[in-house]
């Protein structure tokens, strides 16, 4: 006796196997995805139209993009040169220092990816804060979870922002601006930051003969690309690790041309992912990159990880999963006031962003914030932004973000270093959230 599976039952059960295997944290997260696509297309619940539009999405094309851009600045060898900048600042002003360090690294983690961001920085702070007789590991948690922060100040800053407003504009809802979220990222990253600055030194039990023991076993992870620590992790760092000789006349113009692409999408003279293809393809026909170095920068897993969650969220769409996923929220949600309902909204991304990928969250909370606020009769903007910073501020754990597993090992940390400083930090970041989101935007 056949076993006929409707749509729908397929979609769901693709979706709760790739979670599963997501949680279960034992294969690659882009090669999940990538399965659970490849199920939905051969059982026909997506035409491969369907399939291919989820690649050639325009947070695929921004990301890629920016990837290439941030790795012709990496190669000129702008960023090594700034880092050594940095550590001769620790060595002349001492622990400031170390905190200025972890301040420039969330700054410029609004702009380009984090995770190079926090491979290139997070020696730099071990070897400036042992240099001045501190334990490191008062310091490195701090630098992953400023970066983090960082990432939520800007469309760019993170892939998450990208994905649910690519996800709002299919939904036929205006797109954000590349800074229409920066004040109410700005003032949680403050928030946060300020936390760090504060109690972070207190709440982190530093433990010598771990910290001693975690240097060669970094070391190692570092060159071969954290395996074991972070294989399955988003972003693998190796491409980033060479130091490289500094190319003036490289490094100013591949900068130049990166302000250029920020200055063109904030003055919307044409959409994020046009102006970032563009400047890319510049730095290609300059000679800034070569082509193949610019296929090296591109980061596929991470590419591939996004399209593969995008199938995932189409099938939910086009086969009713998540219409009705929505229906029975908002009926449990009924006779909540807005602000109510976005505070279970970031709450509930929150605590699923601690367990599964920021590209699986995005695609499963943002139809659900959409329905939700329509529901309400509520501007969906504030519940989108609610998403976005949700999705990727996750910090109770050391595999919540990619960053926290890299810093993980190097610092000697236990797992409950990570809650101990985390949790207060989630919940001082979810209470920031919901008290500035609908002053920027109102519900």
């Amino acid at each position: 006796m056949s076993v006929h599976f409707t749509p729908q039952a397929i979609t769901l059960l693709v979706l709760v196997a790739v979670v599963a295997a997501l949680i279960w944290d034992k294969l690659r997260a882009d090669v999940v995805a990538l399965a659970g696509a490849a199920v939905l297309l051969i059982t026909g619940v997506l035409r491969p139209i369907q399939v291919q539009s989820a690649f050639a999405a325009p947070a695929i094309v921004a990301l890629a993009s920016l990837f290439v851009i941030a790795y012709a600045m990496e190669l000129s060898g702008l960023l090594d040169i700034s880092i050594r900048g940095l550590v001769a600042l620790c060595r002349r002003v001492g622990r400031a220092g170390l905190w200025v360090v972890i301040a420039v690294a969330g700054g410029a983690s609004a702009f380009l990816n984090n995770t190079p961001i926090v491979v290139l920085t997070a020696p730099v702070v071990r070897e400036a804060a042992k240099s001045l007789g501190l334990s490191p590991k008062r310091f490195l948690m701090p630098l992953s979870y400023s970066a983090v922060l960082g990432g939520c100040c800007t469309l760019i800053g993170t892939s998450t922002n990208l994905l649910v407003n690519d996800m709002a504009g299919v939904a036929g809802l205006p797109k954000f601006g590349l800074f229409d979220i920066t004040p109410v990222g700005l003032v949680v990253a403050l928030s946060g930051g300020l936390y760090l600055l504060l109690f972070s030194g207190r709440l982190i039990r530093a433990d010598p003969q771990r910290e001693s023991a975690s240097g060669p076993a970094a070391e190692a992870a570092i060159q071969e690309g954290y395996e074991g620590l972070a294989a399955t992790q988003v972003g693998s760092p190796t491409a980033f690790v060479p130091t490289r000789r500094f190319q003036p006349v490289k490094a100013i113009a591949s900068l130049s041309i990166f302000a250029s692409v920020i200055m063109m999408a904030a003055l919307n003279v044409a959409p994020i992912a046009a102006c970032a293809f563009a400047g890319a393809v510049l730095l290609i026909l300059l000679r800034i990159i070569t082509a193949d170095e610019a296929y090296s920068g591109l980061r596929p897993d991470v590419l591939m990880l996004i399209a593969g969650m995008v199938v995932l969220g189409i099938a939910m769409e086009v086969t009713g999963v998540a219409e009705v996923g929505t229906r029975w929220l908002i009926a449990s949600l009924d006779g909540m006031s807005p602000l109510t309902a976005l505070i279970v909204i970031y709450g509930a991304t929150l605590f699923a962003t601690e367990l599964l990928s920021n590209a699986t969250v995005a695609v499963l909370f943002t139809p659900v914030a959409v329905a939700l606020a329509e529901a309400l009769h509520a501007n969906p903007q504030p519940f989108l932004v609610a998403v976005m910073i949700a999705g990727s501020a996750a910090f109770a754990t050391p595999f919540g973000y990619q960053t926290n597993a890299l810093v993980y090992q190097m610092g000697g940390y236990n797992y409950l270093d990570f809650v101990r400083v985390g949790l207060p930090l989630n919940l001082i970041t979810w209470i920031t959230a919901v008290v500035t989101i609908p002053i920027f935007f109102p519900l």
